[in-house]
């Protein structure tokens, strides 16, 4: 919210807020005009700079700084000044404020006590609205960071998959168009789908399960076509998969280390890996054997 919206809605609920109990007392016939004027509107306008205050000069002082005992002197302090020019506006106005009880003059100490505690519901007031509208911005603030670290992440992610995975791909398909086997067009197409997604479908925080589930898949058929149709590999998913959603990318980590560091062609020990969908959870496994040499040149 801009600063100029900000300044409006809180002039808008003041004068709205006066005009209500000013409205009440005027037309209960207890008080005159002048009366009104000077409770509602004078008094109104004392009290509402006694919030400002605190919300705009003490909290920030003092009270966010951790400055506990500054905080405390300086709302004793405010206590007693505006107590004192309340009694010296009721002075001024004494036939309306001290005198208005039956003829009989209100005591300094009695006016100055009835002020105190009205100027200490505003302070109280003001300190309550400053800490929840620092909390509710301090959250958002929060969800704004976690968004961008998902978001650095993501993309971090992505940019380390992307590379490796594309000159590999595009390594065996030329392969298999130098071979003309029949299995090109079908790669291509794999390749394609993989891409689509990562460039344009994942880039949100969270995506549909089931397109994650698509791209593993797309993923999985494109190496089984890149090493022929000899690797023997056991993918299955477990449970329903309905409208639940991941992070994207958050498996395909784990699926591509099992082909670069594991053996995909030996039929004693296939790449093994499970989803399974059940209670709002993803519970996900996988098993390969691994290559007694390092693969990370590859």
């Amino acid at each position: 919210m801009k600063r100029s919206w900000q300044i409006f809605w809180h002039i808008f609920s003041w004068i709205c807020v006066i005009a209500f109990f000013a409205s009440i007392a005027r037309y209960s016939g207890k008080m005159t005009t002048k009366a009104v004027a000077v409770i509602f509107g004078l008094y109104g306008i004392i009290n509402i700079s006694v919030f400002y205050v605190n919300y705009l000069l003490l909290i920030p002082k003092f009270l966010n700084r951790k400055r506990y005992k500054l905080f405390v002197l300086s709302i004793i302090t405010t206590l007693i000044a505006y107590g004192l020019l309340k009694y010296g506006v009721g002075l001024i106005f004494k036939d309306i404020i001290l005198d208005r009880m039956k003829g009989q003059s209100i005591g300094f100490w009695k006016y100055f006590l009835n002020t105190f505690f009205i100027t200490l519901i505003f302070l109280f007031l003001s300190t309550v609205l400053k800490f929840t509208i620092d909390w509710f911005l301090n959250e958002r603030v929060q969800r704004d960071l976690e968004n961008q670290r998902l978001t650095a992440e993501l993309s971090f992610l992505k940019s380390q998959i992307n590379p490796h995975f594309l000159f590999n791909s595009l390594n065996s398909i030329y392969s298999l168009a130098y071979q003309k086997s029949d299995t090109t067009p079908e790669a291509i197409l794999k390749l394609s789908e993989i891409m689509r997604y990562m460039l344009y479908e994942c880039n949100d925080n969270k995506v549909d399960l089931s397109k994650e589930l698509q791209y593993l898949q797309n993923y999985i058929d494109l190496q089984k076509i890149r090493f022929g149709n000899k690797a023997f590999i056991n993918f299955e998913v477990l449970g329903e998969v309905t409208n639940q959603q991941i992070v994207p990318l958050l498996l395909i980590s784990f699926i591509e280390n099992a082909f670069k560091h594991g053996i995909a062609n030996d039929a004693q020990h296939p790449i093994q890996m499970r989803i399974n969908v059940e209670g709002g959870r993803l519970y996900f496994f996988i098993q390969n054997k691994k290559h007694s040499h390092n693969r990370d040149a590859a």
